[in-house]
């Protein structure tokens, strides 16, 4: 096994927020894993919405966990913290992060831990925590999507969405996607699913209702799409709202939602106690992760930046040409 350094490189925010310019290399120490933590030496990491945030001062970290961006990592058990029972030095594993993933080396829980399955690369594997979790949490558990059922995924080109979609069809569930273009429409069918809107120049309400509605709604978008979803759910619909893109102020027709039985959840991830995190990463490994294994679950990997290009990596994110998930290499 290799040494680990005293100090290692991270990227850090320069003024502590602005541009993706202001992302820049820096020698930091070297974490040591707590108690209950493993030290992971990271071979790529996941570039993800909220990093986006965060750097813009938006989305500060939850109490305790580190500054440095970054959701999800891969790569190997470099170290262990007392009383770590499952875990081994070597062991090739992928983990959800409250932060610190843009670093060589990160300290994790390990109940938010889980091991890569055969097949699955470094960079393949950066890219499945922090969407399966938050698709896993909110569709899966939140909403009940349940087998047969119709799942509506907006977004669909995006990180959550391609995951949603492949998500969905691996629970036996029929997928309705919705992209802004045709060519995102297009990727959408590509990547499973059975219908796709171009939200561009369809009324994707219209179109759900049409091919039968949906009984589950994931939703990043807010603003003027929650009327135009609580029109396209059947009686006894559910949405999942997971962000808001386009506002958090929005026009609540309680009447609809009483006529035809609706649910309306909303939740975030980062902010989840270990414990829960932990929970959610066994309920995961169980169901979920038999699909990764067996290929139906491997969101595409839209582009792959070195570590010290994290600012060009922000910016493409930010222009959304992207279909899948873009990740960082070490």
């Amino acid at each position: 096994m290799q040494d680990i350094p005293h100090q290692m490189t991270r990227i850090a925010v320069r003024g502590g927020k602005g541009d993706p310019e202001a992302l820049y290399p820096q020698m930091v120490e070297t974490p040591a894993p707590r108690p209950g933590e493993i030290l992971i030496r990271v071979s790529a990491a996941g570039v993800n919405r909220p990093d986006l945030l965060q750097r813009r001062g938006a989305y500060p970290p939850p109490p305790g966990a580190p500054d440095t961006l970054g959701l999800e990592v891969a790569g190997e058990v470099a170290a262990l913290g007392e009383g770590v029972a499952r875990w081994r030095v070597g062991d090739q594993v992928c983990a959800l992060l409250g932060g610190g993933g843009y670093a060589q080396y990160v300290a994790v829980d390990g109940r938010q831990v889980l091991p890569i399955p055969p097949g699955v690369d470094k960079v393949q594997a950066a890219a499945l925590p922090e969407t399966v979790f938050t698709v896993f949490a909110n569709v899966f558990e939140r909403a009940r999507l349940q087998p047969g059922e119709t799942l509506l995924v907006h977004g669909a080109t995006s990180g959550i969405g391609v995951t949603a979609i492949q998500m969905g069809r691996a629970a036996g569930c029929r997928v309705i996607a919705t992209g802004r273009g045709a060519e995102k429409a297009a990727a959408a069918l590509r990547l499973g699913a059975d219908l796709a809107i171009d939200a561009n120049t369809q009324d994707f309400a219209v179109e759900v209702r049409t091919a039968g509605g949906a009984d589950v709604v994931l939703d990043m978008v807010g603003g003027d799409y929650l009327p135009k979803n609580l029109d396209a759910l059947n009686p006894d619909g559910r949405i999942a709202q997971i962000a808001f893109l386009a506002g958090a102020g929005v026009e609540l027709n309680l009447a609809l939602m009483l006529v035809k039985r609706l649910t309306l959840t909303a939740s975030t991830l980062r902010g989840r106690p270990a414990e829960e995190k932990g929970r959610l990463a066994a309920a995961i490994e169980a169901r979920a992760w038999p699909w990764v294994a067996s290929g139906q679950l491997r969101p595409p990997v839209d582009r792959v930046f070195p570590l010290e290009e994290a600012a060009a990596a922000h910016a493409y994110l930010e222009a959304g040409e992207h279909v899948g998930k873009v990740v960082l290499s070490m």
